[in-house]
């Protein structure tokens, strides 16, 4: 499901060059989270609540432990939809299950790239990303990035490359795309195009460039 919609995010001729999501310890951090919950349960249950509850309510009361379940599976299938993707273009990050985020970085706008490394995370291959722009937004900041290295390279590499790809534009560039890319966000920001009906069509006049 996250594959096909960000294909449907891309433009006609954008491609990804790199995808990550955040490290794995994250993850385990929400697990054992949840873990430690259940086992609280447990022991309250068993410890406690029986001493009180009629012998027939013990079990409904073990039912509780679904809660921290669902709770995992909830933090896995977020886990899951989170995903950073480097394109040609532009720098993605996706989040939501039925709900989707979009933010997007443009290339263009890029002005410089900071990675923040703990020795843990120069350990394990992960990281903070955070990126200038010349947007509006300013900053976008990753945390706990997997492999924010090879990440930090393939922007910044993809960036350089349409630099020149660019180069000879000059004119065109400027004022026949930007124009339009402004009167998309002006709509979009008076409510007339949602999220991803504005990024699909900014995407259609990145792909006349």
């Amino acid at each position: 499901m996250t594959a096909s919609y960000l294909k449907n995010l891309l433009g006609e001729n954008e491609h990804i060059i790199f995808v990550t999501r955040q490290h794995w310890l994250v993850l385990l951090g929400q697990i054992l989270a949840k873990s430690v919950l259940a086992l609280g349960l447990v022991i309250l249950i068993t410890l406690i609540w029986r001493i009180w509850l009629p012998h027939a309510l013990v079990p409904l009361a073990y039912l509780l432990l679904i809660l921290p379940l669902l709770g995992l599976l909830r933090n896995v299938i977020m886990w899951t939809s989170r995903q950073y993707i480097v394109t040609d273009w532009r720098v993605i990050q996706i989040s939501g299950v039925f709900s989707k985020e979009v933010k997007d970085s443009s290339l263009e706008k890029v002005n410089d790239v900071k990675l923040d490394q703990s020795l843990g995370g120069r350990l394990l291959d992960y990281g903070d990303i955070e990126i200038l722009t010349a947007s509006e937004l300013g900053v976008n900041r990753f945390t706990h990035v997997a492999q924010p290295i090879h990440f930090k390279t393939a922007m910044l590499d993809a960036k350089e490359k349409l630099g020149h790809g660019q180069a000879g534009l000059g004119h065109r560039t400027g004022e026949d795309i930007a124009g339009p890319i402004e009167q998309l966000d002006n709509l979009r920001g008076q409510g007339l195009l949602t999220e991803e009906e504005f990024q699909q069509q900014k995407a259609q006049v990145l792909a006349k460039l």
